[in-house]
């Protein structure tokens, strides 16, 4: 069995580094232009306005899958609906006597400026997540309806599936208690599994994957603000006389204390958003500059030595995307709990 997901694996990483590096377009030595690692980063873990099946003949022949391009105009006041394939044609279009454009980054231009238009497209890593939604409705929808057939026992995929959200309520169990842990196990749940999911569906060279939502950081900033919502919108009022008044401190400590209680506030979040942006982020640029080691050096040589090293952190970024998700539910738990189980001090 080992053997059959190291060659999935293998083959998986293959195709990723067909897909990524389709662009380089296969010239002689002295024609060649320069590879640029920093442009096939970016390309990668940056959003698109469509989702990219497959390429090659050196990038100029793709599949692409178009997307819903939906936008406000802030000067002209008007709406723009339409596909990302009807920007192919030198990536502009003519609406309303307004030039819109993708430009390299795929960013939506309104006459030249990113400025005068408000972009709200049904990007890749709004597919993404969409996509990573029906996934767990399917699969745990799917688990509660094996479980009623087999008269209330887990089996199989419903049995993992149980172990694995019985591990969360224990994470709500341990940090906030039994009692009180109960009412924010669902949103426990929901986080740990939809950042895992989500990390898992990136971590795929191919389509449906390749995107790289939880490396986006306004992904990551609105699961923070949950939590401070969540965090905040249901704390005692204990929480809130320590925050305000700081009991049990010299006056004088207090003009310090309070600014500090109340910044902590909106630390926690910012680190929350921050940790998991930046360890999702980071493993994608690993796996790709370590890929590019062929293409910067431009020798085959270096090849077994980049797609074994791409092969272990390829490997490594499949358990970090789990403990990312287990990581940001703990954090988030142990947020909860110093806000619902604050008590008044003797």
């Amino acid at each position: 069995m080992s053997r059959i997901v190291i060659l999935l694996t293998a083959i998986a990483m293959s195709l990723q580094t067909t897909n990524l590096f389709a662009q380089t377009e296969q010239t002689p030595a002295d024609e060649q232009e320069k590879f640029n690692v920093v442009e096939t980063i970016s390309h990668h873990i940056s959003d698109s306005h469509h989702w990219n099946v497959l390429a090659w003949d050196g990038g100029k022949k793709s599949i692409d899958i178009p997307l819903p391009v939906m936008a406000y105009n802030t000067q002209t006041g008007d709406f723009l609906f339409t596909l990302s394939s009807s920007f192919d044609d030198g990536k502009t279009l003519q609406k309303n006597g307004v030039t819109y454009a993708l430009d390299h980054h795929d960013k939506l231009l309104a006459d030249g400026s990113r400025h005068n238009v408000f972009d709200f497209s049904l990007t890749r890593n709004v597919a993404s997540g969409l996509m990573t939604s029906v996934i767990l409705l399917l699969v745990f929808c799917g688990a509660a309806r094996s479980i009623r057939k087999n008269g209330g026992i887990p089996k199989g995929a419903a049995g993992a599936a149980e172990y694995l959200m019985v591990f969360v309520k224990d994470i709500a169990d341990e940090q906030i208690g039994k009692e009180k842990g109960a009412r924010f196990t669902p949103f426990l749940l929901t986080l740990f599994f939809f950042i895992w999911f989500n990390n898992l569906v990136g971590l795929l060279p191919f389509f449906p994957g390749s995107s790289n939502l939880s490396g986006n950081i306004a992904f990551t900033g609105i699961l923070a603000v949950f939590t401070f919502l969540v965090t905040h919108i249901f704390a005692n009022k204990h929480y809130w006389i320590e925050t305000f008044t700081v009991p049990n401190v010299p006056g004088i400590m207090k003009l310090i204390m309070i600014p500090l209680e109340i910044l902590t506030m909106f630390i926690r979040p910012f680190t929350l958003l921050v940790r998991l942006f930046a360890n999702i982020t980071g493993g994608h640029i690993i796996v790709i500059s370590l890929f590019s080691l062929i293409f910067i050096l431009n020798t085959i040589g270096i090849a077994p030595v980049s797609v074994l090293l791409g092969l272990l952190v390829f490997t490594l970024e499949l358990i970090f995307g789990a403990l990312q998700a287990y990581i940001f539910t703990v954090l988030s738990a142990l947020y909860i709990s110093l806000a619902v189980n604050a008590s008044a001090e003797e």
